[in-house]
């Protein structure tokens, strides 16, 4: 990000990082604590699944369970985000996420398992389009891969700090008879609604509401984005639903979503058959989280200077295809690690690159809502790969045939990335694109 503004002009230059740096701190925690929210479920697995009697494939779907409640409510959420205000419905969708998982910590079998995570689904539903449709109405599509990617950092981040984290706190077993994995859902749900009240006073709607910006930098900002050309925007749901880019967009997050929650929830499990201590389990899944975060940062800067994000996001999802490839026939300890650093580079850059994509083809409400449906249809793949992991090892005993179905899914994410090419050829001749 720092080097690209530093190509702007002085102005734009010193308006946009006072903007970013105002924005982003508050938006990478909540968005940390809400990877990590969701994601956890992998290291309470570790003693959780014994202690109140869950089979492999009951844990998969309760893991899965969370995306099905989050895309029942993405689309009316961003709905009410656009009526009330991105300030406001971000700041409750944190407290309420937060209390909901530290819930977590109160389930005792498996149908109380499955509605907690029913609850935390529907309570963060939302969130992600809802802070990429606000970046969006802040920052021009010319500096967006790079703040985007700022704002992603928050996913390997999460598994970065979260990994070793969780695996330490599950070593609380007993204090004030709670087991170790109660403790963790405590101590890493509730700080989460902390950051939904700091957010109501960072977070603001319009740069007409964003008092610590002076009246020029306003104006400015304003010119920026009233200037921007955008690719025959759809400014409503309707309009956007009958356009084949937006289904296109939708299916192929759903491929990379479908990589990306597979690894990242089933890898302690994964490393659990070479490691033995949480602690080391913890330690260990950091290390592909601290390579995807350098690999995404950097990628995103290529594809923001390239020009080419459709081109940039086909090599990413391909990268991560062949992660999955050789995991699927790695069985030491290292040749696994590295085959799922390579499979989680891929899918962490895809999404930083692939964000910067819907913001030029949809505005105002149709964004808001445009951007929940391409990311509920995503959210599927949250629940798809969970559980096709789960189930592939209760059936094979292995995690091979979970993983190899995960990276077919995205081979075929790569060839759905072609058609957007022709379409943006055919926008190109009518209207310029700012890429």
């Amino acid at each position: 990000m720092q080097n690209h503004i530093e190509a702007a002009p002085e102005a734009e230059r010193a308006v946009i990082k006072k903007i970013a740096w105002r924005f982003l701190p508050v938006l990478i925690l909540g968005y940390l604590l809400n990877y990590l929210d969701r994601t956890n479920i992998g290291f309470a697995a570790l003693t959780m699944n014994k202690d109140i009697g869950l089979s492999e494939s009951h844990f998969g779907f309760g893991a899965g369970i969370f995306f099905l409640a989050y895309c029942l409510f993405e689309i009316p959420s961003n709905m009410l985000l656009f009526r009330y205000g991105a300030r406001l419905w971000l700041a409750r969708i944190m407290i309420t996420w937060g209390i909901c998982s530290a819930v977590m910590a109160l389930v005792v079998g498996p149908y109380s398992y499955y509605g907690a995570r029913l609850l935390l689904g529907l309570s963060e539903a939302g969130f992600f389009p809802g802070v990429t449709f606000f970046l969006s109405s802040w920052f021009p599509a010319r500096y967006r891969t790079s703040i985007l990617a700022w704002f992603l950092l928050a996913i390997p981040l999460s598994s970065l700090i979260g990994s070793p984290l969780s695996g330490s706190l599950l070593y609380m077993d007993g204090v004030w008879g709670l087991s170790g994995w109660k403790w963790m859902f405590l101590l890493e749900g509730t700080p989460t609604a902390l950051v939904g009240i700091w957010a109501l006073f960072v977070l603001a709607d319009s740069p007409d509401k964003a008092k610590w910006l002076t009246l020029p930098e306003r104006g400015l900002i304003k010119n920026m984005l009233a200037s921007e050309q955008r690719e025959k925007p759809r400014k409503d749901f309707a309009a956007a639903l009958r356009d084949p880019r937006v289904h296109l967009l939708a299916l192929i997050q759903f491929g990379f979503t479908v990589g990306s929650y597979g690894v990242g929830i089933w890898l302690p499990l994964i490393l659990k058959q070479f490691l033995s201590t949480p602690l080391e389990i913890g330690l260990v899944s950091a290390i592909p989280y601290a390579f995807a975060s350098i690999g995404m940062l950097l990628w995103a800067r290529h594809s923001d200077r390239s020009g080419n994000s459709l081109g940039n996001l086909a090599w990413s999802c391909a990268v991560g295809a062949v992660g999955l490839g050789f995991a699927v026939f790695a069985h030491g300890s290292v040749s696994s690690m590295v085959s799922l650093t390579v499979a989680l580079v891929g899918v962490t850059a895809a999404r930083a690159i692939f964000w910067a994509i819907p913001g030029r083809i949809m505005t105002g409400i149709g964004a808001a809502a445009g951007f929940a449906y391409i990311n509920c249809i995503a959210a599927l793949g949250g629940f798809a790969g969970p559980y096709v992991i789960g189930w592939a090892k209760e059936k094979t005993g292995s995690f091979s045939a979970g993983l190899a179905v995960m990276g077919l899914i995205l081979v075929i994410t790569v060839v759905l990335v072609l058609p957007l090419h022709h379409f943006r050829k055919r926008a190109q001749a009518a209207v310029p694109a700012t890429s």
